[in-house]
């Protein structure tokens, strides 16, 4: 007899059981119904490219966490990152036939080989969209509403989104001479929520900036005043810096939008020191928290990016999008005690009583079907008692029961498996009996 295998999982990685993918489907409904109403268009791409479409997109740091491997015919490929390059490169294929501005919405596994912890995976899945092809502010100003409404759908009363724009950060960056370092500047920066001030400051100071600069950078991107009167002293003080004057105009038109389509002020907050560590970012730029769990980190979060269609195509494509962390989010709704769950996908439970009338059984589980609800049918004619015992620990919410003398009377017993209540009717009244027990108004 060959060796039993040990069954585990690779590390960074998980399977889900019935009740986290009913959770995770339930989330991916209610993602696909906000985007969808927005007029966001699904698509979809391959988990593999070839290595030079994913690689030196996102940086540095994001290229030490690609899987890259040569396939069985020695080409160089990888598994996406993220769904933001893949629909770069979609884009630039495809946009001929789809037309400007496209907006696009794609749910699917990605992969980095990263640091695992609370909620974070090296497989798991994004849920984003994007619009592409224009440049205008409405756009931006869509995302961010999307995704508030996104977590007023998924149940979430307190949350946050935190703003910033690109624009700013790359003027402030000018104002100190330091656009050579940008870019390592701004990832330094994009850690301060977690590694604190000392230690991004000195990881700044590190890289060989200026101590004198690099406090005056941080003490802009920590200040605490109120949004208006932050951004109207940021433009008053920069008069003569054009990014520092766009980027506050966008900002500026972004709050007042989001105040005018009734979001509550202290859903929407500026943050300066948001930077966003992937190096493909252009303008506005969004990390969404929990209030209630701010430790597990931005849980939907994205921004503009004008010139990452651009390595693919010559036809200038600005794009804007963001992403929800789905898994990061239900390991948080998990801790909170919010993971959804609900009825199962088929309430009705069907016990086998005889199997002398296994077809009967079938008959009576397909008109359930026909009727809108869900029905199983035991597969094993075991007693009674074991079958209810099973329907009731895999949360049934009907069953219905009949033998010989049912059968002979032309009637079926009805059980509220949670009220543990059962009743006799004529088999022409179990529609109406199950939707009295489901809570449901009679099929017609």
């Amino acid at each position: 007899m060959a060796e039993t295998i040990e069954p585990r999982t690779l590390r960074g990685f998980r399977d889900y059981l019935p009740r986290a993918m009913a959770a995770r489907e339930w989330l991916l409904e209610r993602a696909r119904q906000v985007y969808r109403s927005y007029g966001f268009l699904p698509i979809d791409t391959p988990a593999l490219e070839y290595a030079e479409i994913l690689l030196g997109k996102g940086g540095a740091e994001s290229d030490k966490l690609v899987y890259r491997f040569l396939d069985h015919g020695d080409r160089d490929v990888a598994l996406r990152f993220d769904l933001t390059v893949p629909f770069a490169r979609f884009a630039g294929q495809h946009i001929a036939e789809l037309g400007t501005p496209f907006k696009r919405y794609h749910m699917g596994p990605v992969w980095r080989g990263e640091n695992t912890g609370q909620g974070r995976y090296r497989e798991f899945w994004q849920c984003d969209f994007d619009t592409i092809g224009t440049s205008s502010n409405a756009a931006d100003i869509e995302i961010v509403l999307v995704i508030h409404d996104l977590f007023v759908a998924l149940g979430f009363e307190q949350f946050h989104i935190r703003v910033n724009n690109r624009l700013l950060l790359n003027g402030l960056l000018q104002e100190l001479g330091l656009q050579e370092r940008s870019a390592a500047v701004l990832r330094s920066l994009d850690k301060l929520p977690k590694a604190g001030l000392e230690s991004t400051r000195q990881e700044i100071v590190s890289g060989g900036v200026d101590a004198e600069k690099t406090d005056r950078l941080l003490a802009w991107a920590t200040g605490s005043a109120e949004t208006t009167e932050t951004l109207a002293r940021l433009a008053g003080t920069f008069k003569d810096n054009g990014q520092i004057q766009d980027g506050t105009a966008r900002l500026r038109e972004l709050f007042d939008v989001a105040l005018a389509v009734g979001v509550a002020p202290q859903r929407i907050q500026l943050d300066l020191s948001i930077a966003r560590g992937l190096d493909y970012y252009t303008g506005t730029i969004c990390e969404t928290f929990l209030n209630d769990l701010p430790e597990i980190g931005s849980v939907c979060s994205g921004g503009r990016y004008d010139n990452l269609a651009g390595l693919y195509t010559r036809q200038r494509l600005p794009g804007v999008g963001a992403s929800l962390g789905l898994d990061r989010l239900l390991a948080a709704m998990e801790k909170l005690g919010q993971l959804p769950g609900g009825d199962p996908p088929a309430p009705v439970f069907i016990v086998q009583f005889d199997p002398a009338h296994l077809a009967d059984y079938f008959r009576m589980a397909e008109k359930v079907r026909a009727l809108g609800w869900g029905a199983v049918v035991f597969p094993d004619a075991k007693k009674i008692g074991a079958q209810l015992q099973y329907a009731e620990r895999h949360d049934f919410r009907v069953a219905l029961i009949a033998g010989p003398d049912e059968f002979a009377k032309g009637t079926w017993k009805i059980k509220d498996l949670r009220r543990r209540l059962e009743t006799v009717v004529a088999e022409s009244e179990v529609a109406a009996g199950i939707a009295h027990i489901l809570s449901e108004r009679p099929p017609s």
